[in-house]
Order: structure tokens, then sequence, then C-alpha cells
């Protein structure tokens, strides 16, 4: 049945499109397929260029011409190492904790927590987000409530979640949830209310099973939104993570963080806000990659 929505949404495209189309001349259909490809060819020799080595060059000098002049400054006495590290510091700690171990153990026990909070919140964000997305009613009887909870930042939970949950696990893995619940419902509303409403019209007409349409019409449909939605949410799990285990933790790249603070080491400081960002970085790199081939395959 949902071939038959899909086709019947295609003949009404064509026959719009059918009625409105002015065929031009074939000196026209000439000038413009030439147009065409050359502008395809210029697009083309634009990418190679963006993504070669010029690309690499482009992408790298900004920050190499920061680290280098901060390694300049801390060398010739233009800081304090008790008030900015220089670069090679941040090695030295980096070597120091990588060691040891607390670096791996820090890291993995703040990425453990984030995919516990994030697939929670991804789970609820479907269920509510596409009952939103389908049903005006079910939208209506959520609204209020969620436009009120909506831009209260995750960071403002961290003292409830502490009086509900304690200090343990599960204060942190409610504020992950928090991060990363709204970015990830807003999106997947938003892109199931961009479908055309064709489809919704054309599938109560064959009387397509709810869950039959919801799955095989309005998911596809709407999941490009959908998956910005995720990297949203996965860019604000992370965020509340760090913020969370800096409170009443004793692992985590966040405790790493305030632990340096309190031993007044701001080399380990650094370290830990570079291992935020690198490692936010590669999470948003994974879901656009991820992204990209889904879109494609669609």
């Amino acid at each position: 049945m949902v071939e038959k929505v899909l086709t019947g949404l295609s003949t009404l495209r064509a026959g719009a499109t059918d009625a409105t189309v002015v065929r031009p001349d074939r000196a026209q259909t000439k000038s413009a397929v030439s147009t065409s490809t050359a502008n395809r060819k210029r697009a083309r020799s634009r990418s190679k260029m963006a993504s070669g080595v010029g690309g690499w060059v482009l992408y790298l000098i900004l920050p190499v011409v920061i680290v280098a002049a901060w390694a300049l400054y801390g060398t010739f006495g233009g800081s304090q190492s008790y008030a900015m590290a220089t670069p090679q510091q941040i090695v030295q700690a980096t070597v120091e904790y990588a060691a040891s171990g607390e670096l791996w153990l820090n890291i993995a026990v703040s990425i453990a927590r984030v995919l516990e909070g994030f697939l929670v919140a991804l789970a609820a964000a479907a269920v509510l987000g596409v009952g939103a997305g389908v049903s005006h009613r079910f939208e209506r009887a959520i609204d209020l409530i969620m436009q009120i909870l909506r831009p209260i930042p995750g960071i403002a939970w961290i003292p409830l979640a502490i009086i509900w949950f304690g200090i343990g696990e599960n204060s942190k893995v409610y504020i992950i949830f928090i991060g990363a619940f709204f970015p990830m419902f807003v999106n997947i509303v938003d892109g199931i209310k961009g479908i055309d409403k064709r489809y919704f019209e054309l599938g109560e007409a064959y009387e397509i099973p709810k869950w039959r349409f919801i799955r095989q019409v309005v998911v596809p449909a709407a999941l490009p939104q959908i998956l910005t939605g995720i990297r949203l949410g996965l860019s604000g799990a992370w965020i509340c993570v760090v913020a969370a285990e800096m409170i009443g933790a004793t692992s985590g790249v966040g405790f790493m963080l305030s632990d340096g603070r309190s031993m007044s080491r701001p080399d380990v400081v650094i370290l830990a806000m570079l291992i935020i960002g690198v490692i936010g970085k590669l999470m948003d790199d994974f879901v656009q990659w991820q992204r990209r081939r889904i879109v494609n395959w669609l």
C-alpha cells in the first residue's frame, strides 16, 4: 500500500508538472545543458581544490599559528607557569596522565555516561516527537509543558538532580538526558511537520495502518531533519556531562578539569579543555558523516 501512496504522489506531481511546463526549443536546451555542465565542472574543481592539500593547509594554518605564537610567548617569559601553561607543559601533562592510565579512564567514563543518557533521550524524543508530529491533539496536549521546560538549560537542573538522585551516576545521566532530549524532540517534530501534506492525505485515503505509515513513509521523509536533531542532541549531551562531572564526581573529563583547578595546575585544566573540544569535534564529524551517507542513500 505504501508503494501506492508514493506512486499516487508521483502521479500528482507529474500531472502538475505536465500542466505547467513550457518546452524550450533545441537551441535553448543545448545552451542550458552546456551551461549546467560547465557549472558542474567548476563546482567539482572547487571541491577538489578545497579537499586537496591546499584545503588542508587552509584548515590547519590558524591552529598552527596560534599554537606557535602561544609557545613563543610562554618560552620568552610572557606568562607565569601557575597562571598559563605552555604547549610544552601540556604535552608533558598528557604523557603523565596517559602513562598512569587516568587519561584513558576519564575519557572512557565520560563517553559511557554520554551514550547512556543520549540513548535514553533519543528513545524518549523519538516516541514523543513522532507522536506530536503526526497527531495534532497529542502535540496540543504536551506543547505547553515542552515550551516551558525547553528554554531551561541542562546545567540549571544540576541542583535539583542532586536533590533527587544524589551525587551518583543517576544524577549525571539525568542531566545528560535533559541536554540531549529537547534538540532531538524539536527537530523530529519540525521534520515531520515539513513533510508534504499529500503523503498524509493519500495514506488516509488508502487506509494504511498508522504504524506502517510512520515507519515506511514518515520516518524516511523526515530523516534529514531527525539526523540534524541527533547531531545537536549529542553535542548537548557532551556539554552537559562535562558540567555534571565537575560537581560530585570522582572520574571523567569534567572531574579532570575540576581536579586541575583544585591543584592549581593550568596544564591539566587546558588538557581537559582540549580533550573536551577534540572529542566533541570527533563526535560531530562522525554524525555528519553518517548523515551524508544516509541522505545520499535516500
